[in-house]
């Protein structure tokens, strides 16, 4: 119960900085994306800001022997650069310029309730049906 209201309140915390920050909004997202024509280069700080932080943090925490609420660290084990995660970060990408979201924000913005992240997010969990389903061992 008390992991499950950490994650409530983190993932809380989450959403109202990307609201704050607006990458709820598509169209801002879109102007920062469009480096050749009318950029709008304000979410290169919200994400300078997120690096900082994470780069910081993570030298702290991981100086832990083991987490605070877990046994040990749950990191990527895997550090090869393969086809499969040059095509999915390729269909991210292209997911992420055509519609504006990326999957944090399009969660935190079904609270708005507009269709738009709402078909995003049924496509997210599409794409991992399917991809589970074809590629499940």
């Amino acid at each position: 119960m008390k992991t499950g209201l950490l994650a409530f309140f983190a993932g809380a915390l989450f959403g109202i900085g990307l609201s704050v920050s607006q990458m709820v909004n598509p169209n801002k997202v879109l102007a920062f994306l469009d480096v050749a024509g009318n950029w709008d280069p304000s979410l290169a700080f919200v994400m300078i800001g997120a690096l900082g932080v994470t780069l910081i943090s993570f030298r702290i925490i991981l100086k832990r022997p083991t987490p605070l609420w877990d046994k040990r660290f749950r990191l990527p084990e895997r550090t090869t650069i393969d086809t499969p995660l040059i095509a999915g970060s390729m269909l991210f990408g292209i997911g992420w310029g055509i519609s504006g979201y990326c999957p944090g924000p399009a969660l935190a913005s079904l609270g708005f309730v507009w269709i738009e992240p709402v078909v995003m997010v049924a496509s997210i969990i599409a794409g991992m049906l399917v991809h589970e389903r074809l590629f499940s061992k």
